[in-house]
């Protein structure tokens, strides 16, 4: 009987480990959870601070092909001329 005894006390020991690790484990990942959206929340701002970077960027070069350098005429020459064809198309529906 104090064999039976024994097993079951080892069993009552090991479960309590394993629910202990399960536990730990469980808020491991509820705070890794919070750390990833936290992550993907600072990821989509910098996404758009860098969007928003590309497009000043762009405008300058337009502005300062405007003011005469070479540098970037011909990105703006098709940049104009994209930006005609988009309002030809606007006269057009319009027209209709």
């Amino acid at each position: 009987m104090s064999e039976l005894a024994e097993i079951v006390d080892n069993l009552e020991n090991r479960i309590s480990k394993l629910l202990h690790k399960y536990e730990v484990l469980k808020q491991m990942r509820d705070s890794l959870q919070e750390e990833l959206t936290s992550v993907k929340s600072e990821n989509n701002q910098l996404k758009k601070e860098l969007q928003g970077s590309v497009e000043r960027v762009q405008t300058l070069k337009a502005a300062n092909a405007m003011l005469g350098s070479n540098d970037y005429k011909k990105e703006t020459k098709l940049k104009i001329n994209s930006l005609i064809r988009e309002i030809d198309q606007c006269i057009v529906q319009l027209s209709d």
